[in-house]
């Protein structure tokens, strides 16, 4: 879940709708492999919490994930799965065929932040390690990605123990490098698609700050398009007590930022979301010396391919002009770079999209599944959705807070928490359960007899 994330906000949208009752207070009124499932996960429930706090305990950073992905290998493998380890260099692949019928690929993320954990829990991350240019950082699971192996781990025991309950083939994927974008692009391209059986359908979930015992989600676009953009900005440098001798970089720079505010404001429709936010500038060493160049780091948000295209466009635009007006000549004009961490919107197939909410309904029941709105985070899940033919795909919020804490941080108006949040700390048992219960469900109604 990239940089940038659920907040209390999407909690305010449908806090109205909720009758907070937790996991516990699952409808019992429900479609009949509900007590199936139920009865498979208390059997396995302390199993997956060790799971859980182990993966939790021993994070790795995206493109590393050289242990998590041997634990997930060797999980499917101890479910009965046909296992094939290294897709996308750490990507894993389970599949088990069991008969006639439809594809569905559950897909969950591996990989760790580098976040220090402040949590204080007594089973907190306390690894370190460098990063790729060298520095000093703590990992952490800020994002959630242990739920989600433990989620993804105990619906692939469930499923394998209810074959009788399904027909079809399904397909596990645990994937590297979510957080830097290319995992998914990374498996697609060993082969993903052509190597193992083409999915009819695509399911995943990320854990978020709702209560434990709901899930939200929403058909069409969910999570957003999300670009990196770096500027450099090349001046001719000198005395600061001489400017006129200059092009300053600085000045250019900073009427960039303020002429990239109006991208938004004045060429988007007011109707549509979208976001340009300069997380970054940098340039000069000292008071009295006007550097050469300045150095700006953007991140971009948006839906639509169109408004991406647009807003893309405009900064270049902007950049150029800029740079012209100051009187730089065409060698020296700022350089608009997209980075290779993009990726593309989220959507969720509305057809599959319906059908999987009220699976979801049935086992929750009607006050825990949630509608939300689209968010400016970003899921490269969504590249699995763009092959062609067009693979329908589904994704959904998964409540992680305790119900009680929730309820009380709504009262004092206390913030809780979000992801990529040092502090983030998930109450994994109703998390891992109603994940599983919910994730099962979804697959046992795509695939039922």
């Amino acid at each position: 879940m990239r940089k940038s994330f659920i907040h209390i906000y999407i909690l305010l949208i449908i806090f109205s709708l909720m009758n907070i009752q937790g996991y516990a207070a699952i409808d019992e009124n429900t479609i009949s492999f509900k007590s199936e499932i139920l009865k498979i996960l208390s059997s396995e429930l302390q199993s997956l919490k060790d799971l859980y706090i182990d993966l939790h305990k021993t994070p790795e950073l995206s493109s590393r994930e050289i242990n998590t992905s041997r634990k997930m290998e060797k999980e499917l493998k101890n479910a009965g799965f046909e296992v094939t380890y290294g897709v996308g260099k750490y990507g894993v692949v389970g599949i088990i065929k069991n008969g006639p019928g439809k594809t569905v690929m559950v897909r969950a993320d591996m990989d760790a932040l580098p976040i220090i954990e402040k949590t204080g829990l007594s089973y907190k991350s306390k690894v370190s390690t460098k990063d790729s240019s060298g520095n000093d950082v703590g990992v952490m699971h800020a994002c959630g990605h242990d739920i989600h192996m433990t989620v993804f781990t105990g619906t692939a025991r469930v499923l394998a123990k209810l074959k009788d309950k399904w027909s079809g083939t399904l397909m596990m994927v645990a994937q590297p490098a979510e957080e830097t974008g290319i995992g998914a692009k990374a498996m697609l391209e060993d082969g993903l698609f052509t190597r193992f059986p083409r999915p009819d359908y695509a399911l995943a979930l990320h854990d978020g700050p709702i209560p434990a015992g709901m899930v939200a989600s929403k058909p069409g676009y969910i999570l957003a398009n999300v670009d990196s953009v770096d500027i450099e900005v090349k001046g001719i440098g000198g005395h600061g007590a001489a400017p006129e001798t200059t092009k300053d970089p600085i000045v250019i720079a900073s009427q960039i930022v303020l002429a990239l505010q109006t991208i938004v404001s004045r060429e988007v429709p007011p109707n549509k979301k979208a976001v340009v936010t300069v997380g970054s500038i940098h340039g000069g060493t000292k008071h009295n010396i006007i550097p050469d160049r300045v150095h700006l780091k953007l991140t971009v948000r948006s839906y639509e391919k169109e408004i991406r295209k647009s807003i893309l466009d405009s900064i270049k635009r902007i950049a150029k002009g800029i740079g012209i007006a100051a009187g730089l000549k065409e060698k020296n004009l700022p350089v608009v770079t997209i980075m290779n961490e993009s990726i593309s919107a989220t959507y969720n197939d509305p057809e599959l999209t319906k059908r999987v909410m009220k699976s979801f309904r049935k086992v929750l029941g009607e006050n825990n599944v949630l509608i939300t709105e689209a968010v400016t985070a970003g899921e490269d899940f969504s590249e699995y959705g763009r092959v062609e033919p067009k693979i329908p795909t589904f994704i959904y919020w998964l409540g992680a807070v305790n119900p009680e804490k929730f309820m009380e941080a709504q009262r004092s108006g206390e913030k809780l928490p979000g992801l990529h949040s040092p502090f983030w700390a998930p109450d994994y048992e109703p998390t891992i359960k109603t994940g599983v219960l919910t994730m099962s469900s979804a697959v046992l109604d795509l695939l039922k007899k």
